[in-house]
């Protein structure tokens, strides 16, 4: 983006915003009297504004600088400056315009900024102007962003350096969440107990207000000094409420955003190769925080996880030929073999991503992997590739084509040399991005934060699906993978600006929920309230494991709403005893009326048990015991069923316990309570 103003004033002013806001001043021969951060955020969205008011003490106009350093992720919406009362506002252009223009501008003698690439997720806004002396300056920055969940939580971060003391310095934040906000801290790296008491903060159900407005006598280092202590970062962290619920719609002038990030969910166990390089360009501080990085991550795994390692320069190695279970003697031998990776040689990123899908796909091929878990590869890397294929382009499309949608990629690049954006297409292009790790003393804290974000993955081939005849202009609705702690948004436009609520579907990949004894079906309705519900599709077991086959499914709807999946379940024709059988699966639970019992209606709201005692049953493999459950205590037998919540055509074994006598003592009353003489009577 590019700005294009036309005032001449002299103060020498920059500023730097991070998520929400970031403030940096470094002046000369200038007095700020004035800085104000304002930022407001509604439903995630932040809309910041920044103030600032300088007096040039100088006595001949100066060429200065503006300078603004903003994420990648947020968008300038306006900059003006005022002087003298005569307000003067910026254009801004699309980037590839703003580029060829900002260098026109500059030949011919104009005022112009432009937006460049500047440290950590950041970008750079510049600007230089003249100023008279002895004139007033008034900036004014409007940038607008979305802020992203990342491990349960929102952040607002301001980095505060003004170098002098400010007369009147202010950040202020208001935060509205119609969810209701969950919890909600703010505070300062460089706040001691004397600026502690000046960070305000009230937080009501749906609302937050910060402020922190330090006096000039507050900043000061010592009393009679010019020395400030504002000098540091500025957080205010935050995450939305959301039990009892997967997800929240809003809709405003004609447009909706759909917020989705169920709580609750367990994490889904997952397959990764971490693919480290060891070439000679890691040598030093590199190879040693990837080190340690590597054995903090690798006590992180799960024992359902399972794992490899491949090392590469222009030779690969790995640590196994396949990816063994995340066991603690397995965890403590790969510690062994980490420490002791070395740097040396040239980089062969074609051959060690290659050697790393091959070692996945044998192994997914072997049926090694359950279904529900999430295969990801992991690669590690400080160069460009110099060794085997060295062209970038047939790199991604060899790693492209070798995953076959079967995997994601996940890319860190180390240091200011590595080829970033052939990592980020190439992440992009396998489900996955990348991320650039900044060489410093918090290299290894970098690393494992990343690793944080991508360990537990909750969901799979996510899909939201919305109404084709209402909605048009939809950004993104399929995501290879939830992570814990993120967040999914869709948006787009209604062909009914009137539409208060329509249906929406999210189909995924997960693993069942074992706490109330319940199946979670991926089908999520949107209600009148704009509130998405998870859809529980329960089945009573009362005897024990059935072999059948489904030849035919049947979906029922009710009045266009209530939907029930009706399937014939057909039986091993041997069988000494079992026939076969309808099995009937609630797709919209929630639509129905709170008083609705019936033998799986009781089930709905899922039930709390405990189970103790587990004792050596009539089978080897069907063990017995002890259930907690309604005040009862039941003899339960441990077995296999077919759950066909997610393919309705062969079903999937999940364990589950069995309920000897009918049922009695889990449902309520008696089982005969439940017998009609036809499938649509009533009593």
């Amino acid at each position: 983006m590019s700005m294009y103003l036309y005032p001449s004033f002299s103060s020498f002013l920059s500023a730097t915003l991070f998520l929400s806001l970031f403030l940096h001043l470094s002046l000369s021969q200038v007095e700020v009297y004035s800085v104000k951060v304002a930022c407001k955020v509604a439903s995630r969205f932040a809309h910041t504004v920044i103030t600032s008011s300088a007096l040039n003490k100088a006595n001949s106009s100066q060429e200065v600088f503006f300078e603004v350093d903003l994420p990648k992720t947020a968008f300038i919406t306006n900059f003006s400056m005022s002087i003298e009362g005569q307000t003067y506002t910026g254009e801004v252009k699309e980037k590839e315009k703003a580029k060829k223009q900002y260098q026109k501008a500059v030949s011919t003698g104009q005022t112009a900024g432009l937006v460049k690439a500047s440290g950590r997720k950041m970008e750079k806004f510049s600007v230089s102007v003249n100023i008279a002396a002895n004139s007033n300056v008034t900036f004014i920055l409007t940038y607008e962003e979305l802020l992203q969940r990342k491990l349960g939580q929102y952040e607002i971060m301001t980095q505060v350096k003004p170098k002098q003391l400010v007369q009147h310095f202010e950040i202020v934040a208001d935060i509205y969440e119609p969810q209701g906000i969950a919890f909600l801290e703010a505070y300062g790296t460089f706040i001691s107990n004397e600026l502690l008491p000046l960070v305000e903060k009230t937080v009501t159900d749906k609302k937050a207000h910060i402020s922190f407005c330090p006096t000039m006598d507050q900043q000061r280092k010592c009393p009679g000094c010019d020395g400030t202590l504002i000098d540091g970062d500025f957080f205010i962290k935050y995450d939305v409420n959301r039990a009892e619920t997967l997800g929240d719609i809003q809709i405003v002038n004609g447009y909706f955003v759909h917020f989705f990030a169920p709580p609750d969910l367990p994490r889904v166990p997952k397959n990764v190769v971490f693919v480290i390089d060891r070439s000679g360009s890691m040598s030093g501080n590199k190879i040693h925080q990837t080190r340690e990085a590597m054995l903090t991550i690798l006590n992180d795994l799960h024992e359902d996880d399972y794992f490899g390692i491949v090392t590469f320069d222009h030779h690969i190695s790995t640590w196994k030929d396949s990816l063994t279970k995340a066991t603690t003697g397995n965890v403590s031998e790969a510690k062994g073999f980490v420490k002791g990776i070395y740097q040396s040689g040239y980089t062969d990123i074609n051959g060690a991503l290659m050697k790393a899908v091959d070692i996945m796909m044998k192994d997914k091929q072997a049926k090694k992997f359950t279904e529900r878990s999430v295969s990801m590869i992991i690669l590690l890397t400080d160069g460009m590739p110099n060794s085997g294929v060295s062209s970038t382009p047939q790199i991604q499309e060899n790693v492209r084509d070798a995953m076959g949608g079967n995997m994601s990629l996940f890319c860190l690049g180390f240091g200011n040399d590595v080829d970033y954006s052939f990592l980020d297409v190439m992440s992009r292009q396998n489900q996955g991005l990348a991320r650039r790790i900044y060489e410093g003393s918090d290299a290894t804290v970098q690393l494992q934060g990343f690793y944080e974000e991508v360990a537990s993955p909750l969901l799979s081939e996510v899909d939201l699906h919305y109404p084709d005849n209402l909605v048009n202009s939809l950004t993104t609705s399929h995501y290879k993978q939830l992570f814990n702690g993120s967040e999914i948004v869709v948006a787009g436009r209604l062909t009914d600006n009137s539409l208060d609520n329509f249906l929406v579907e999210v189909f995924a990949k997960g693993v069942r929920n074992r706490q109330t004894g319940t199946t979670q079906h991926a089908t999520l309705i949107l209600s009148s309230e704009r509130q998405i519900f998870i859809s529980l599709c329960t089945s009573l077991c009362t005897h024990y494991d059935v072999q059948y086959n489904t030849h035919w499914c049947l979906t029922v709807t009710l009045r266009d709403s209530v939907r029930f999946v009706v399937i014939l379940h057909k039986v091993w024709k041997q069988h000494p005893y079992h026939q076969d059988y309808l099995g009937f699966y609630t797709l919209d639970s929630h639509l129905l009326s709170p008083s609705v019992h019936g033998l799986l209606g009781q089930f709905y709201h899922g039930v709390q048990f405990e189970v103790r005692d587990m004792r050596p049953g009539e089978e080897p493999e069907k063990p017995d015991a002890t259930m907690l459950v309604k005040g009862q205590e039941l003899t339960v037998t441990r077995g296999w069923q077919r759950d066909f919540s997610w393919d309705v055509k062969n079903g999937e074994n999940v364990p589950c316990w069995f309920i000897h006598s009918n049922g009695n003592g889990l449902i309520d009353g008696n089982h005969t309570d439940y017998i009609m003489s036809g499938l649509f009577k009533t009593v």
